[in-house]
C-alpha cells in the first residue's frame, strides 16, 4: 500500500503545538503590557499621606527625683488632672530657709514698730535728772564765787572755772534731754519703711520657693491621651525634663508629600475628599490650610538630559472638616486625583 506523504510525524505534530502554544503566549503577554500601559500606569492618581497629631511636652521647673505616676501610657487625661509627682529635698530645705528669714525680718519690724523699751527711757530721764542736779549745784557754786570774786576774796580765775563748770553742767542736761526725747520717739520713719521692705522681700522669697515645690505635682495642660513618659519611677530628672508627651484630643490633620506639579489640583483652601484605610475605607471631607516647600533636599532629580526638568516637593496640611472618631496620629490617608 502507498505511503500518504501528507501524513505528518508525531515529532512534526509536537512541534507545531509548541509553536502555536508560544505564539499565544506572546499575544498574551503583549496584551496584558498593553492594557497595564493604558489603564494601569496610573502613579500620580493616588496620593498617599497620613494623620499627624500636635504633642504636648510635659515638663517642670523643679529638679528632684519621680515619686510616684498618677497615669500610664495610653491614659485619656482631661485639663488639670494630676500626671506626677516629683520630690525635692534641696526645695523643701530651701522653704524653711526661706521662712526663717521671713520671721527674722518680721520681728526686726516689730520691734520697730514698738520703739524703744520702757527701761532706756527711763535710764534716759534718770541722766537728766542727774543733768539738772548738776546744773544746780554748779550754778550756785559760780553764784557764791562771783560775790567772792567782786569782794576780792578770790582770783579772777577761780570765778572762771566756776563759771566753766556751770556752762558745761548746762550742756549736758541739753543732751540728756535730747536723749530722753529720741526714745521717748522711737524708731525714726526711715527705720520703719526698712524694716516692712525687708519683711516684704522676705515674703517674696517665700513665695517663689513655694512657686516652684507646687511644680512638684505636674498637671495635664490640655485634654488628650497619654502619648509617651520618659523617666522611670525613682529616676532623677533636671530643671526642664520632658517627662511625658500628651497627644491633644481635638487636634488631627493630614500630611501629605507631594510634588510641585500636583499643586495645582491642591489649592489653599480646598475641600478635598480622603479614605482613611484603617476604618474600613471609610471617606472623610478635609480642608487644605498649609503648604510650604520641603527645600532642596526633598527635591525629584530628573533622570533625562532633554524633555525633564527637577520637580520640588511640598508639604501639605489639610484638617478634617467633621471630627473622625478613632483618627488617630500614624493612620494611613489615600487621595483619589
Amino acid at each position: 500500500m502507498a505511503t500518504d506523504n501528507n501524513t505528518k510525524s508525531p515529532e512534526q505534530q509536537a512541534e507545531k503545538s509548541l509553536l502555536i502554544t508560544m505564539g499565544i503566549v506572546v499575544i498574551a503577554v503583549a496584551v496584558v503590557a498593553i492594557v497595564g500601559f493604558l489603564f494601569l500606569n496610573h502613579p500620580d492618581e493616588l496620593v498617599e499621606g497620613q494623620v499627624e497629631g500636635t504633642t504636648v511636652r510635659v515638663s517642670g521647673k523643679l529638679p528632684g527625683r519621680v515619686v510616684d505616676f498618677y497615669v500610664q501610657e495610653g491614659d485619656t487625661v482631661h485639663a488639670g488632672d494630676t500626671l506626677v509627682h516629683i520630690h525635692s529635698s534641696v526645695a523643701e530645705a530651701q522653704l524653711i530657709q526661706a521662712q526663717a528669714m521671713e520671721e527674722v525680718a518680721r520681728a526686726q519690724n516689730r520691734k520697730a514698730d514698738a520703739g524703744t523699751r520702757i527701761q532706756i527711757i527711763q535710764a534716759a530721764a534718770d541722766l537728766v535728772t542727774q543733768a539738772e542736779a548738776a546744773v544746780t549745784i554748779t550754778r550756785k557754786t559760780y553764784e557764791r564765787m562771783q560775790n567772792l570774786y567782786e569782794e576780792g576774796v578770790i582770783s579772777e580765775q577761780k570765778r572762771d572755772e566756776a563759771k566753766a563748770a556751770y556752762d558745761a553742767a548746762v550742756a549736758a542736761k541739753a543732751t540728756a534731754e535730747s536723749n530722753l526725747a529720741l526714745a521717748k520717739a522711737g524708731a525714726q520713719k526711715e527705720d520703719k519703711e526698712s524694716t516692712a521692705a525687708m519683711v516684704q522681700a522676705a515674703g517674696g522669697g517665700v513665695d517663689q520657693v513655694k512657686a516652684v515645690l507646687a511644680d512638684s505635682y505636674l498637671t495635664a495642660p490640655c485634654d488628650g491621651t497619654v502619648d509617651v513618659i520618659y523617666p522611670e519611677a525613682g529616676e532623677l530628672v533636671s530643671l526642664g525634663s520632658p517627662i511625658m508627651s500628651l497627644l491633644k484630643t481635638d487636634d488631627r490633620y493630614i500630611v501629605f508629600n507631594v510634588r510641585e506639579e500636583l499643586l495645582n489640583d491642591l489649592p489653599m483652601g480646598k475641600e478635598i475628599e480622603v479614605m482613611v484605610p484603617a476604618l474600613g475605607k471609610k471617606r472623610i471631607k478635609a480642608t487644605i490650610y498649609y503648604i510650604r516647600d520641603m527645600g532642596n533636599y526633598a527635591t525629584w532629580q530628573s533622570t533625562k538630559s532633554n524633555g525633564s526638568w527637577d520637580s520640588r516637593t511640598f508639604e501639605v496640611k489639610a484638617r478634617p472638616s467633621d471630627k473622625v472618631e478613632n483618627l488617630r496620629p500614624g493612620m494611613s490617608i489615600v487621595y483619589e486625583r
